[in-house]
């Protein structure tokens, strides 16, 4: 806290505090009364602390229980508002609070209490742990959300007295983080808020600018805003539709993502303005809706309804866009009045709006349910930050919806696949996942979906998730459940390969595993949380720990660290290890090849050929990272190779060579052509099944021999 002035208004003279009390006319006398004891015990608790700016501290905890009573949130929420930050930065205890306020209260002020206390490894894994706590408490009791979303409000207004670094640090979380918690929560004017405010925090100048060129811009068409305005309200009348039509702006934040996401500049960006209309009742909304198609030009493709299709945060209405006067394209918003309200103040439109009450605990009920998800991502395990990944990915701002078999909607993340909805449908129907049927025709479990498609999972009973589905899910509850999987199924295998890493390090460093006394072990354990030696030899073999950070950490000063002969030091892999080690896609390594792997978190052993082209610049920056591999004597399992193979565009050749492959006892896994330049010759790309490179070299030898094919090579090198 900074230095200030040692006094403070009397709380009946204080004229904020008395602005702040005349809000609460909605509450009833002994309600207020029970505020005014918790302003002056939060006073008195905060009494000798102020805020960087000089002020009193006290002003901060009412700043935000006057935004609380804005949404007309019961007196419980209030009091917890005032005292939001006596547990954090007094001596008061949660006993305290219970015994003056009741335990209701304590609950939410716990709720809000960061965990300083605790020591942590990072600032990111004390912002998770934050995060973990706060949820839970969201889960239980959604005040705390608003509560905590009021505080981050205040917080980024009153920041010109803090440190340009930490202002910075505070919007990125927020833009990262809050924000997207409001707009999840259909807050979407205090989402626009937090938006603006951390964008002028982290680009001062540029919002100045842009501020500027956005009160031109509104000068400059007042005559088409106008006119737009004038031709919606006539057309409504003309029809006999009761509504009331307002203009809005868009937020100087989302303008500029726009101009940077599509490269614009500002006299590019043509929708800056729209308009919304509220009407009494659904069946008028789209009554609106065609007589304003008669009266502007829709532009196709721009209609969306979330009225039949309500986001995931409850707001409904209809969204279209329109050619208005002069051609220039204005976005057009149409709903009821308690449409409007929940798409204004969203969660707190159940306490703020009576007339909305269905909607609003609708939206409740759809809330705890998104907060229970999360929970259950933390209950799967994983560290803070991976925690902090999955929450997130979760606050996905754009959303498609597919429909199930049975015409369930499922909302999900844009540049979501198959696999992500099979695991919002049940754990389960992920877990066997084996191809997806999508619109009718069979697709890859990566196949990234669309808004509208009909969507089936085909299942099987021994079918079980692989790492490289990690490369392609976009929702955290797949993440999640994928890794859970990886590490609890088949652990026998990442356990084993951990094992071998720690003791090719462990020799690297001129120590047998055997020697390393059993006291460093258990100070490895207490260190990093595992119970049992199994579970180090795990997280090593799946890259949730480095098996040299873990070898430098068991040598003792009884067991000095020396370079050895590295000879005998590459890690043997015989291709049968399952999860633990993974072939890249990119150069497809099979036995024979000379190998060098690389550990990866989640995903294990990753092995590459040693000449791969996308790992030239990895190897180049971190060396450390790589491991020497080498293959057992005999190899274990096929192995899936390309083959690249220009023929002579002639009827029949595919078929000889198709056939000639099946005959060498050689699987074929997938076919291509290239048909975007047909001429004299063709390009054929086979995906093939080889035990070795000795098979895979008797293969193409055969294939030449087969008058037709004019090139045949070993496709490598493809992106990782």
């Amino acid at each position: 806290m900074a230095d200030g002035p040692t006094d403070l208004l009397p709380a009946e003279d204080d004229p904020a505090y008395q602005v702040f009390i005349d809000s609460l006319s909605y509450l009833t006398p002994e309600e207020i009364e029970l505020v005014r004891e918790a302003y002056l015990f939060g006073e008195e608790a905060h009494r000798g602390q102020f805020r960087q700016s000089g002020e009193p501290y006290i002003t901060h905890p009412l700043a935000v229980a006057g935004a609380i009573a804005e949404w007309q949130i019961d007196v419980e929420g209030v009091v917890a508002a005032l005292l939001h930050d006596v547990m954090e930065d007094t001596r008061v205890g949660k006993a305290e609070i219970a015994e003056r306020f009741g335990n209701p209260v304590a609950d939410l002020v716990d709720g809000l209490s960061k965990l300083d206390k605790i020591e942590f490894q990072s600032q990111e894994e004390a912002q998770a742990e934050n995060f973990r706590k706060m949820l839970m408490a969201m889960a239980h009791d959604l005040r705390v959300v608003l509560i905590k979303l009021a505080d981050r409000h205040h917080n980024l207004q009153t920041m010109a007295a803090v440190g340009a670094e930490k202002r910075r640090r505070v919007a990125r979380e927020t833009l990262e983080i809050y924000a997207p918690i409001a707009s999840r929560l259909g807050l979407n004017t205090l989402f626009g808020e937090l938006q603006d405010l951390s964008f002028q925090l982290i680009y001062p100048m540029r919002a100045r600018v842009l501020g500027r060129a956005l009160k031109a811009a509104r000068g400059n068409r007042r005559a088409l805003l106008s006119k737009t305005l004038e031709g919606i309200t006539d057309k409504l009348k003309a029809t006999d539709i009761k509504a009331q039509v307002f203009g809005r702006e868009k937020s100087l934040y989302s303008i500029y993502r726009k101009m940077l996401d599509k490269r614009l500049s500002f006299s590019q960006v043509l929708d800056v303005y729209g308009f919304r209309v509220v009407v009494g009742d659904v069946p008028t909304c789209y009554l609106a809706l065609g007589a304003l198609h008669e009266l502007f030009k829709p532009v196709p493709g721009k209609f969306k309804d979330y009225i039949a299709i309500p986001k995931t945060n409850g707001y409904q209405s209809l969204h279209t866009t329109l050619i208005g006067p002069y051609g220039t394209p204005f976005e057009l918003q149409i709903r009821t009045a308690a449409m409007d309200n929940v798409a204004q103040e969203g969660i707190a439109s159940h306490w703020l709006y009576k007339d909305s009450e269905s909607f609003g605990v609708d939206l409740q009920q759809k809330t705890t349910k998104w907060f229970h998800s999360l929970l259950e991502l933390q209950s799967a395990g994983g560290d803070s930050s991976e925690f902090l990944e999955h929450l997130k990915v979760d606050l996905f701002p754009h959303e498609i919806y597919v429909f199930t078999p049975k015409g369930k909607i499922i909302p999900l993340p844009r540049g979501a696949t198959a696999v992500d909805l099979a695991y919002a449908v049940h754990t389960d129907i992920g877990n066997h996942s084996v191809i997806a049927r999508v619109n009718f025709n069979l697709v890859p479990l990566a196949t990234e979906l669309t808004n509208g498609d009909r969507v089936e999972i085909v299942t099987a009973a021994d079918a079980h998730p692989i790492a490289d589905w990690l490369n392609h899910v976009k929702t955290g509850r797949a993440r999640s459940k994928i890794r859970h999987y990886l590490k609890t199924a088949h652990r026998d295998e990442p356990t084993a390969l951990g094992e071998k890493m720690l003791g090719q390090e462990l020799r690297a460093l001129g120590v047998a595993a055997s020697d390393v006394p059993v006291a460093r072990w258990k100070s490895v354990l207490r260190d990093s949380g595992n119970r049992l030696v199994k579970e180090v030899y795990t997280d090593i073999g799946l890259g949730f720990r480095l098996a040299g950070v873990v070898a430098r950490r068991l040598l003792s000063k009884e067991h000095p660290p020396h370079l050895s002969d590295k000879s005998d030091s590459s890690l043997v892999i015989r291709g049968t290890e399952g999860m633990a080690v993974q072939f890249a896609p990119c150069c497809q390594p099979i036995p024979g090849d000379p190998v060098i792997g690389s550990i990866w978190k989640g995903k294990g052993l990753v092995i590459h050929t040693h000449d791969c082209p996308a790992i030239r610049k990895a190897r180049r920056a971190r060396p450390a990272k790589w491991i020497d591999v080498e293959w057992a004597p005999e190899p274990g399992q096929l192995f899936n190779v390309r083959l690249l193979i220009m023929v002579q565009n002639t009827l029949g050749a595919l078929g000889k060579i198709a056939t000639e492959i099946s005959s060498s006892g050689t699987n074929i896994v997938t076919i291509n052509m290239d048909d975007k330049h047909p001429g004299l010759y063709t390009t054929l790309r086979f995906t093939v099944q080889v035990s070795d490179r000795t098979a895979l070299a008797r293969l193409m030898r055969s294939l030449r021999r087969i008058p037709e094919v004019v090139r045949i090579a070993r496709e490598q090198g493809l992106p990782a």
